[in-house]
């Protein structure tokens, strides 16, 4: 029996752990690294959300293109050029002392980024089928776990040397995962015979594909729900009577007790997904993920509320596993590389776009409210998934995989 797609997991855990952890151990310090380090002293929080939104929308733009370059020359060269890449990005950033070169280095960063969506379309094509639930929940985990882990070295990091110098120790550290990724990872079930297909014509036979498209438009609707709160939790815990000194290390438990949700209950989902179904798993996370919000409004202590979160979270943990696992189900293997580009197109779209409308609802309504409206979003969206499940892709969509034709060259 074939083992290799469990060594597979386990490097690619690895590598994902360290390029999550990477991203965050620098992310959440960016607006005292403009002021500090870059000299911006006017308008910081306009230059914080541009240079915080701007990532996420070239990579939204570029991401179609990665996954045209994968399904025909393999994920582990996506999973070599971006860790490499970002690496070389953080390095340089530390030398960095512009603000507007730090922008154009952000716009690179997301142009030239992939690692997680080429090693989760690695995985997803190269586990045996009856597996594929239990290792995309695995892979859930790992950026979890970097989620965690990733602030609380960034806030040593920045604290002993320097905010700039937590940007040196994220380009170590996604080194790593480069490296990773060019010495460990095994790749099979790769064919590059074929002729590279056109975007254009990927995007089109995308839309074709009536199921990947309702899934790709629920993962962005989850993911706008989960970036809605990301710019209000920290203010909300202030509100729930934490002191100024204390609010950060409060909201960062808070933040950090969804991540622990899901390192413990993820791979369960996925192994629970194999046996009963996708799209029941996704609508009990939906479903719980709903409850947990509308239940937060009603919570007004500081204790009761992260305790919410953490039941939140591990209910939430079944929701990108098995949108991840339905991409394989409704998409042929030839097509998965640009399916989870796709879907890394719509999840950073919506990455960019929630902190700004949270952003606006927050100074509209009560925070609380929003807790309200989020969670009315997400039952919404667990029924229409109870009655109009995504199905297997129809055999009468073609995917434009090795048609000369189609060829960009």
């Amino acid at each position: 029996m074939d083992f290799s797609w469990k060594r597979n997991l386990i490097v690619l855990w690895v590598g994902v752990f360290f390029c999550s952890t990477a991203y965050s151990i620098s992310i959440p310090f960016l607006p005292i690294f403009l002021h500090t380090t870059l000299g911006v002293n006017e308008h910081l929080e306009a230059w914080s959300g541009i240079s915080f939104g701007i990532t996420f929308l070239a990579s939204a733009l570029i991401s179609p293109y990665w996954g045209s370059l994968a399904d025909k020359y393999g994920r582990k060269p996506m999973l070599i050029r971006s860790g490499f890449s970002l690496a070389l990005l953080y390095f340089l950033t530390y030398f960095i002392t512009n603000p507007y070169l730090f922008i154009v280095l952000r716009i690179f960063q997301g142009l030239l980024a992939g690692y997680v969506p080429a090693a989760i379309a690695l995985v997803a094509t190269n586990t045996p089928e009856k597996n594929v639930g239990y290792a995309l929940g695995v892979m859930a985990t790992a950026g979890a776990t970097g989620g965690i882990v990733g602030p609380l070295v960034g806030g040593v990091v920045s604290h002993i040397f320097g905010n700039a110098e937590a940007f040196l120790f994220s380009g170590v550290v996604v080194l790593v995962a480069a490296m990773i990724a060019t010495f460990l990872v095994k790749e099979t079930n790769m064919n590059r015979s074929g002729v590279r297909s056109n975007v254009r014509e990927d995007l089109r036979s995308a839309v074709a594909n009536r199921p990947l498209m309702s899934i790709l438009g629920l993962s962005l609707m989850v993911t706008v729900s989960v970036m809605l709160l990301e710019p209000l939790l920290t203010v909300y815990v202030l509100q729930l009577g934490a002191s100024q000194s204390e609010a950060s290390l409060s909201a960062g438990i808070i933040f950090a007790a969804v991540g622990i949700a899901t390192v413990i209950a993820a791979p369960q989902w996925g192994k629970l997904g194999t046996r009963i179904g996708y799209a029941k798993i996704l609508f009990v996370g939906l479903l719980g993920g709903a409850l947990g919000n509308l239940l937060q409004f009603f919570f007004t202590n500081l204790y009761g509320f992260g305790i919410l979160r953490f039941m939140y979270g591990l209910f939430f943990a079944a929701v990108y596993p098995s949108i991840n696992a339905m991409i394989v189900k409704v998409t042929e293997p030839e097509f998965r590389g640009r399916a989870f580009s796709l879907n890394q197109s719509a999840t950073q779209l919506a990455t960019m776009l929630g902190p700004v409308l949270g952003g606006v609802l927050g100074g509209l309504i009560p925070i609380r409210v929003v807790f309200i409206i989020n969670g009315i979003a997400l039952l919404a969206t667990a029924i229409l998934i109870y009655y109009k499940k995504p199905g297997p892709a129809s055999q009468n969509v073609k995917q434009p995989v090795n048609d000369p034709q189609l060829a960009t060259k």
